[in-house]
């Protein structure tokens, strides 16, 4: 457990192709996911206001959800899209912590001297942390809050009742 940001709930991945990626996940056991293919969300770029245009895949395994992101081609700047730039197969792009009220936190962090630049906004709700003096795997702040804890329920319940098998890409609409 991180000693400044609470236990990590999530793993996320930036994947260049989405089908594959499932497919990787999926011969190794974790699944079923629940697949959104179709993501258009207001969001901030480093301070840039964009929309961010994304497909999204979650599973867990164990306590540990793991979540797939491709963004599109019309995308625009995103810190996906800048991961794959610098990670062409892919890979770990950040791990995400529940909190709150993610402004508050944010509050607390800068008040407790920890440099952070919000690299990825989305408006009034997530916010990812790139951490200058220590550039790496980003930390997403996730809002505790009924519709992300009711997602994460489903997703895990799925997953506890899968028998490896059936179904393991599954279709969602979380908006």
């Amino acid at each position: 457990m991180s000693k400044i940001f609470g236990p990590v709930v999530q793993q996320g991945y930036v994947v260049p192709d989405m089908q594959k990626a499932l497919q990787h996940w999926i011969a190794r056991g974790v699944g079923p996911f629940y697949l959104q293919e179709d993501i258009r969300l207001p969001s901030e770029h480093y301070g840039d206001a964009q929309e961010s245009h994304i497909q999204a895949a979650f599973a867990y395994s164990g306590d540990q959800q793991i979540e797939l992101i491709s963004p599109y081609d019309d995308c625009g700047e995103t810190i996906y899209g800048d991961y794959l730039k610098d990670n062409p197969d892919g890979g770990l792009q950040h791990l995400a912590v529940w909190v709150d009220d993610v402004d508050a936190k944010l509050k607390d962090l800068k008040d407790q001297g920890l440099n952070y630049t919000i690299a990825h906004r989305y408006i009034d709700s997530h916010a990812y942390l790139d951490l200058p003096e220590a550039p790496g795997v980003m930390i997403q702040l996730m809002p505790a809050d009924d519709l992300h804890i009711r997602m994460f329920d489903v997703i895990k319940k799925g997953a506890e009742d899968w028998d490896g098998i059936t179904d393991p890409i599954r279709g969602a609409d979380w908006s």
